[in-house]
């Protein structure tokens, strides 16, 4: 299923013995500089719903509690109907972002800007499933008005993301944003083969060709558009790719640190926090991501003003450095950091 979650993104393991296709993006001479990385709220929002309908992964469960509680009086199955477990995923719904950090609104935009001939097209691929129940009851309420089924999915879309998604948003883009400055960190050190490679044990890339195994086939040439990497905190242990044209190449891959998101907060070793204090020893144990202000204050659901003067002593003493992106700033741990909390831990 291109473009979506659940055609193309299942890895082989959770077929067992079912026969595998391959998946195949071929790049050609300038498409390697052209690849980039992006994060989507409406892709999470997207990738979410699986997970909100499924909660096949359980350290997902304490945010899966909270977010069904939440949507408890949400009527989700129009949704649900066209995010099928096995089949395709209509590509309006969750396109590629324009940007590496679009916000969701602007995501939102663009889906209630869908042309109604391309949803429709999608709308019956996707709805094309013969044998399941789900699809059979959906379609021809889904399919009797496109423009007005474009709307109803995208304010289904901002009731998940306002209700579910938005309030962890902090904690989730810090560590997307984690992921993309460690993976920055490998293209420079090692270069976009290495990366790749280290994307998921299913790919592999050689001679210019990414490929993995999957359920469905699928061969693109990049043709100069290059392949946009989203890292995705729900995405479990599954690739997303596909997209065909006119939408960009884009391949999405689970985030490094998943399994920690809804973990509380680690506390800091006695040693440690007698030394620093147990507030800035909190502050230090969780940059073992880099992480902004706003993000270390939401995940230890402490002051930002807090966060910022435990910042403020720690990098004074070398043990936390900072770096810009755009127009934030991520502190992470320094080598010194790492050699304290060590020898704290063993002390």
């Amino acid at each position: 299923m291109p473009g979506s979650l659940a055609a193309g993104t299942v890895t082989g393991e959770r077929f067992g013995e079912e026969r595998m296709m391959a998946v195949t993006l071929r790049f050609g001479s300038d498409d390697a500089l052209r690849c980039r990385f992006a994060i989507s709220p409406l892709w999470e929002t997207h990738a979410a719903l699986y997970t909100l309908r499924d909660a096949t992964e359980a350290h997902h469960l304490p945010w899966v509690r909270r977010a069904r509680a939440a949507l408890a009086d949400v009527d989700l199955s129009p949704l649900y109907a066209v995010l099928p477990v096995r089949g395709y995923t209509p590509d309006f719904v969750a396109p590629p972002p324009a940007g590496p950090a679009e916000t969701f609104d602007a995501e939102l935009a663009r889906v209630r800007e869908s042309a109604p001939d391309v949803a429709a097209r999608e709308l019956a691929r996707s709805l094309d499933r013969p044998g399941d129940p789900e699809a059979a009851r959906a379609a021809p309420d889904l399919l009797a008005d496109v423009p007005a089924t474009i709307s109803r999915l995208a304010t289904l879309l901002d009731s998940v993301w306002r209700a579910a998604v938005e309030p962890d948003w902090p904690r989730l883009r810090g560590l997307l944003q984690a992921d993309i400055a460690y993976r920055a960190a490998m293209l420079a050190d090692h270069g976009l083969a290495r990366l790749l490679d280290d994307l998921h044990p299913r790919l592999s890339y050689a001679d210019g060709v990414l490929t993995f195994a999957a359920h469905w086939g699928h061969d693109r040439h990049l043709d100069g558009a290059g392949l946009l990497l989203m890292p995705s905190a729900f995405l479990g242990d599954r690739i997303a790719t596909g997209f065909p044209p006119p939408w960009q190449p884009t391949l999405v891959y689970p985030v490094r640190g998943a399994a920690t998101l809804w973990r509380p907060a680690d506390r800091p070793d006695e040693p440690l926090a007698r030394l620093l204090g147990r507030g800035r020893g909190r502050v230090l144990v969780a940059l073992s991501e880099p992480a902004t202000t706003t993000a270390l204050a939401h995940r230890l659901r402490l002051a930002p003003a807090t966060v910022s003067a435990h910042l403020a002593v720690l990098r004074s003493a070398g043990l936390v450095t900072a770096d810009r992106h755009r127009h934030e700033v991520r502190y992470r741990q320094t080598s010194l950091a790492d050699a304290l909390i060590a020898s704290c831990a063993t002390g």
